[in-house]
């Protein structure tokens, strides 16, 4: 395992955010007695966090802080654990300085270098009323009537399983920056959706009808199979019909263009009317995509997995430039990046984040490109 790889583990360990199958190879990796060493560091820095969240002490804090980035600076550490001491950093000054944020009259303002995102919620709108929704309740969802139509589950809503014999009943939901959320149709269809996105849909499909949904922003869809009943996604620019399949749509207003991605099954992509003539097929492992303005669908092979780590929480460019990166980072963190630096917003770089806090993300583009950038709670000045 590399040394960056490991250093990643640790901090995902220590923040709860590591899988079972991350946590099994931290195990292996710790076999060795010298990474033992390593890991140990690691907690006693997280140990010292807790103990100032429980136990209070500004002064006491601030200069447990001023020592571990001092460290991290110091010239005489072997560089083999400089990167290791930069992440621990980043983790000692993101909770503690949120922690003097929320809690310390003396600091009128964030811990240099802390993001501190926008809070926006997620809301359904039923009809004419429209409701907040928090991740982490569980609660019935009821329509007008207080008839019970499903249940949120947390990070999911799930829909109660039928079919309408009378007409369709939209909700809308819309996901704000910073935040993702699934819906599980009344078909059983569920529904990945990306932050910054809205979904269109009915409360019950309607009996001998196609099911249809419209999608404003990126989701990725797991059909539930139903040859009597096509599914259909419209989006501003192309409508995607399958019977069942798992595919990513993309179609954020400040795109170009509108990519469809098929990792299972099979789609067929049109624009406006459907003819025999304009429709276009997708294998799995194809991205079918329409420049806006132009009435053509082109086609090509991709790595499917570039288009769907979003839905694990990855974040993946792949020769991406600046310009596209920061999109991105602002509708996953909820952050504004303001790039003063024009030249380097039309760059091209290659880069992976698995559930990374954005203070890691802003460090790597600091640490491998040089890029200079300054924080304003929810601003990010690139220079």
């Amino acid at each position: 395992m590399t040394v960056k790889k490991s250093e990643r583990l640790i901090v995902k360990f220590i923040t709860n955010q590591a899988s079972q199958e991350e946590i099994e190879q931290l195990t292996e990796w710790l076999k060795e007695d010298e990474n033992k060493i390593v890991f140990e560091d690691f907690v006693k820095t997280n140990y010292a966090i807790d103990t100032a969240m429980n136990n209070f002490d500004s002064t006491e804090v601030r200069k447990q802080l001023s020592e571990r980035i001092k460290k991290e600076n110091n010239v005489f550490y072997k560089r083999r654990f400089s990167s290791y001491y930069k992440y621990a950093a980043i983790l000692i000054v993101a909770l503690g300085g949120f922690y003097f944020y929320k809690n310390s009259e003396i600091v009128s303002k964030p811990k240099e270098n802390v993001v501190i995102p926008r809070e926006d919620e997620i809301v359904l709108q039923l009809g004419n009323e429209s409701q907040n929704l928090k991740l982490n309740e569980a609660r019935n969802i009821t329509d007008k009537d207080g008839n019970v139509i499903g249940r949120q589950e947390k990070d999911r809503l799930v829909y109660n399983k039928a079919y309408s014999e009378g007409t369709l009943i939209y909700n809308i939901i819309r996901i704000p920056y910073g935040k993702k959320f699934e819906v599980q149709l009344s078909d059983g269809t569920l529904v990945h959706l990306n932050a910054g996105t809205s979904l269109r849909y009915p409360v019950q499909f309607v009996k001998n009808q196609n099911r249809q949904v419209y999608l404003l922003g990126e989701a990725y869809f797991e059909v539930e199979k139903d040859k009597e009943h096509p599914f259909n996604v419209n989006t501003q620019n192309i409508n995607v019909e399958v019977l069942g399949t798992k595919f990513n749509v993309d179609t954020y207003s400040e795109n170009t263009s509108t990519d469809v991605v098929l990792v299972e099954g099979k789609v067929s992509l049109c624009k406006d009317q459907k003819t025999k003539e304009n429709q276009v097929y997708l294998k799995p492992g194809e991205k079918g995509s329409n420049e806006r303005g132009q009435s053509k669908i082109m086609t090509e092979q991709v790595n499917t997995e570039y288009y769907t780590a979003w839905v694990k929480g990855s974040l993946v460019f792949k020769n991406a430039s600046f310009e596209d990166i920061i999109k991105k980072l602002e509708r996953r963190y909820n952050v504004t990046f303001i790039n003063r630096n024009k030249t380097l917003g039309k760059e091209i770089f290659n880069a992976r984040f698995d559930n990374e806090p954005i203070e890691v993300v802003l460090k790597y583009f600091s640490d491998s490109y040089a890029i200079d950038y300054d924080i304003d709670r929810d601003k990010i000045t690139i220079k």
